[in-house]
């Protein structure tokens, strides 16, 4: 039997990668996929442990190459997951989870229509600046930057099956996990319950 595909997608400074560590610390059966990305490795950051850092010139070589199972452009970088260690998880049963963008999973999506889908969403538009903020690691033009295109992000959280409001994090992290575990209809993606802080925080749509 072949192992379940969830993607996990949100805004920048929606917390995702806080959640996903917690869900892959709790989950040790889960198989967490490391994407590649050109863009600049930061200090607390290891080659193989949250990106593969490669040059455009070889993510380029790769996307030729037709290794990708998704790839897209991100604030002037490439992000992409290979194939190959996902097919080959799955083959094996293993649960695998991917971490990507809503580009991303349109692309996974279209190539396992069998996978499940969740997008994370901030609370507020003033908690997703704060958490952008708090950061500390970019400037206010890139944080400018970064708001405008979460807005952009966040309008396409209706094309997932599930939304998780990560407001308090202990809640959101059990929340993910009873999607992971089949149980996750009180958190589809069309529930009634959203309309309000979809309205906040898309005040264009």
């Amino acid at each position: 039997m072949s192992g379940a595909l969830f993607i996990i997608a949100a805004p920048s400074g929606a917390g995702k990668t806080s959640l996903v560590s917690a869900v892959v610390e709790r989950e040790p059966k889960l198989r967490f996929s490391i994407s590649h990305t050109t863009r600049s490795q930061r200090p607390n950051e290891q080659h193989g442990r949250e990106y593969y850092f490669v040059s455009v010139e070889e993510f380029q070589r790769l996307i030729a190459a037709e290794q990708f199972l998704e790839y897209a452009q991100v604030f002037d970088n490439y992000y992409g997951t290979a194939r190959e260690p996902v097919e080959r998880l799955r083959a094996a049963g293993q649960d695998v989870l991917l971490e990507i963008d809503w580009q991303g999973a349109r692309q996974v999506r279209a190539a396992q229509p069998d996978c499940r889908s969740i997008f994370i969403l901030p609370p507020s538009r003033a908690a997703l600046e704060q958490r952008l903020r708090q950061r500390r690691t970019d400037s206010d033009a890139v944080i400018a930057r970064r708001l405008r295109d979460a807005e952009d992000d966040m309008s396409h959280y209706r094309e997932f099956d599930y939304v998780i409001v990560n407001d308090d994090f202990a809640s959101a992290t059990e929340q993910l996990l009873a999607v992971l575990h089949g149980d996750g209809s009180d958190y589809r993606a069309d529930r009634p319950k959203l309309a309000a802080l979809t309205r906040e925080l898309l005040p264009k749509q």
